[in-house]
């Protein structure tokens, strides 16, 4: 059983995922948080199968609308969500995966509850480098979704901003002020997941999008109180779940 504990080597089935093949649908919304993923499960999605379970991350699949989606988590940072969409998409045949999470705003020309469509994500991450030899600094969305999701946001009556965001490595920084690749970029609000997503997703020729919602604005210190951020984070589970039926 050494290859559990070796990243060198590999097999058929999917480490960090106990789905058999079949149980995962060809879009998924993958948010950061594993109760995130239960909550849209639970509330929007029809006949759920709890599918994996392995490490407490969560992937469910059921029906919205008619259409079969599943929904999991990818953890926190670039590592977490490289594993993850790596496996959905080479081991279960994912030809999608939305990314749905929340940002930190760098300046006051956003404000909370704002709905980010992310054109690029840059990031001082090796990540892309080291595992698919794409030196780029900045990764974009690829494929339809990123399209779609501005479509779908149009009919549903909601303003979507297309941005650059900063996928940082970093949560907390002896610094304060906004990083150089940030202000070169022109990224407004930073993440942690969505530069390895798209990296994959180039690397493989699968869709990808990332959708966020602002929590806080840094500068300012204003936030998403506890009781408002479900009702923000179901406008954007919505406007994915929409998006993900048409893919």
């Amino acid at each position: 059983s050494s290859y559990l504990c070796c990243p060198f080597k590999f097999k058929m089935m999917s480490v960090h995922i106990s789905a058999k093949k079949g149980e995962i649908a060809k879009t998924v919304l993958q948010p950061g948080d594993p109760l995130r993923a239960k909550y849209i499960a639970d509330n929007f999605l029809e006949d759920v199968r709890l599918v994996s379970k392995t490490r407490n991350i969560f992937y469910f699949t059921g029906l919205y609308k008619g259409k079969e989606i599943s929904v999991g988590a990818s953890g926190m940072g670039v590592p977490s969500i490289g594993i993850y969409s790596y496996e959905l998409f080479t081991e279960y045949d994912v030809d999608t995966i939305i990314r749905i999470g929340t940002c930190g705003g760098y300046t006051t020309d956003l404000n909370v509850f704002d709905l980010i469509n992310v054109d690029g994500a840059a990031s001082e991450s090796t990540y892309a480098k080291f595992a698919w030899e794409m030196d780029e600094e900045i990764m974009y969305h690829q494929g339809k979704a990123f399209d779609v999701i501005n479509e779908t946001a149009k009919e549903l009556a909601l303003e979507t901003k297309a941005a650059n965001i900063h996928t940082s490595d970093v949560f907390y920084r002896k610094t304060p002020g906004i990083p150089a690749i940030a202000e070169k970029y022109n990224c407004p609000a930073v993440e942690m997941e969505a530069f390895a997503l798209f990296a994959n997703a180039k690397h493989l020729g699968k869709n990808a999008a990332t959708i966020l919602t602002v929590s806080d604005i840094i500068p300012t210190g204003e936030e998403i109180s506890a009781d408002q951020r479900e009702t923000a984070l179901r406008t954007m589970m919505t406007l994915a779940l929409e998006s993900g039926i048409k893919l």
